[in-house]
């Protein structure tokens, strides 16, 4: 053998020892993906691909408004505890109602609220994990403010009925109304002039680019152009930049006052130790505005298909809205918050709305230690899932889940279902604009059905992405009550 025979079969042997190597260790890799350390017995599951993880199966849709296949499918295999892992992440997913309740009790103990990658890249990581509580309670505090039952009793009704009101003028003479898109107009419209100080046509604009934020948090974080999240990302620019602008107009001028809550997050950033700095409070308005239109659009056009699906429902709510209107005073009385409070049969169908219409990926927390539950550990630092469509549509929890039956909200059942309920969250952490939205479906229906009738022109097919509920382009015209 000569020398370059030699030294060709030792770069040859170098290269085969090297090509082990890799192989060896991406498997070694691969086995620790596939069989994540713990310190006890974790859930069973699986942690699908590397990376990748189970991310596709979660985010496939489904077309019904039934549980998603992802839930079904583990369900049946692990029952109600199991492991996954989601873009990139390991995550413990509960569809149990007493891990839930132990899960929101521990809140500040043994988790903490948290948030998946995606959600963090789109809303401002800064603003989700840097922070500490007590600037988290200072922003609840603000939002309070203006959202809270007293404010909405004493200042927002009167307002949010007004503006309402003209919405619904807006959409008659119209062949016919997207009803997601309508209803994200009034609420915007609304909060958009309560929260900066905006009017219609800049609410309108701004507005706009939210549109891909939605489907963005339910994808996967591929920054690529002609990818949802792409656009998501594109469009959050457009938001922050636009925030950004009306927060330099309102600095340069502090003295001006607008009675909204950029005028309090005005003033403490101009305290002498803010809290927050101006990226944290222009996030926190992003968030804010919108939650406004991802939630209560997709709930109230779920609600207008099921209600016209059901005119026996429509008639009750009818009757229940015209009764208490018979005793007022004047006939150009508005709705008051005593007449909110007596509703009965109207709070049945909005818990029924809210059972079913789940707008949210799910909740999300993180384990602070590892955390025993059911005699599996969850490490520390995993995240925790809990899914309120898989337990809004378990058959063991709500008979006949698919059925729109507000009747199953009767005093005599109601203790027992709302254990169970879960659309705002629980804890301390529950939604901080829970009381808005309540109010504002109400108020929606209350004016829809003494008011005005509709017809069902085109659309309205209900899809899941994830857990999320998404009514396609719903059309309906709506006319006058004679």
């Amino acid at each position: 053998m000569d020398k370059s025979e030699m030294l060709l079969g030792s770069y040859s042997y170098a290269a085969l020892c090297g090509v082990t190597l890799i192989i060896g260790w991406l498997a070694h890799w691969a086995y620790k993906w596939m069989n994540p350390s713990c310190n006890g017995r974790l859930p069973p599951g699986s942690m699908g691909f590397p990376i990748v993880g189970e991310t596709f199966d979660f985010f496939r849709a489904s077309p019904s408004i039934d549980m998603p296949g992802y839930y079904k499918k583990r369900m049946k295999r692990y029952e109600t505890l199991f492991k996954t892992s989601l873009v990139g992440r390991p995550v413990v997913v509960s569809l149990d109602p007493e891990v839930n309740r132990f899960i929101f009790q521990q809140e500040g103990k043994l988790f903490q609220s948290w948030y998946p990658d995606t959600t963090m890249n789109i809303f401002g990581k800064k603003s989700i994990t840097t922070y500490d509580r007590t600037v988290h309670k200072f922003i609840r505090s603000l939002t309070a403010k203006l959202l809270g039952p007293e404010n909405l009793k004493e200042s927002l009704l009167p307002e949010l009925e007004l503006s309402m009101r003209e919405s619904f003028v807006s959409w008659i003479g119209k062949p016919s109304i997207e009803v997601k898109d309508g209803v994200s107009n009034m609420v915007f419209d609304l909060l958009s002039k309560k929260l900066i100080s905006l009017d219609t046509t800049n609410s309108r604009e701004l507005r706009n680019n939210f549109q891909e934020f939605f489907m963005g948090m339910v994808s996967f974080p591929i920054y690529f152009p002609g990818t949802l999240f792409y656009r998501c990302m594109k469009g959050r620019r457009n938001v922050h930049s636009a925030l950004t602008n009306v927060m330099k107009v309102r600095l340069s001028a502090p003295e001006k006052k607008f009675g909204d809550l950029l005028d309090l997050i005005i003033d403490e950033l101009r305290s002498e130790k803010p809290m927050i700095d101006e990226n944290f409070a222009i996030d926190v308005l992003v968030i804010l505005l919108f939650t406004s239109i991802a939630t209560l659009s997709p709930t109230l056009t779920v609600a207008i298909k099921f209600l016209t699906d059901n005119p026996k429902i429509v008639e009750e709510l009818k009757e229940e809205h015209e009764t208490i209107m018979k005793k007022r005073e004047g006939v150009n009385s508005g709705f008051t918050w005593e007449e909110y409070k007596s509703l009965k049969f109207t709070i049945q169908v909005m818990n029924e709305i809210g059972r079913i219409s789940n707008v949210a990926p799910g909740i999300f927390r993180k384990t602070l230690t590892d955390v025993q539950v059911n005699g599996y550990t969850i490490p520390s630092g995993w995240l925790v899932m809990i899914s309120p469509a898989a337990v809004h549509l378990n058959p063991e929890l709500f008979e006949d889940p698919l059925k729109f039956d507000p009747w199953r909200w009767k005093e005599e059942k109601r203790s027992s279902l709302l254990r169970n309920y879960i659309p705002f969250g629980g804890g301390i952490r529950q939604c901080l604009a829970a009381d808005f939205s309540k109010l504002f479906i109400a108020l929606f229906l209350h004016i829809l059905v003494t008011e005005y009738r509709w017809k069902e022109i085109g659309g309205g097919k209900i899809m899941r992405v994830s857990e999320i509920l998404s009514p396609e382009d719903y059309h309906i015209q709506l006319v006058p009550r004679a």
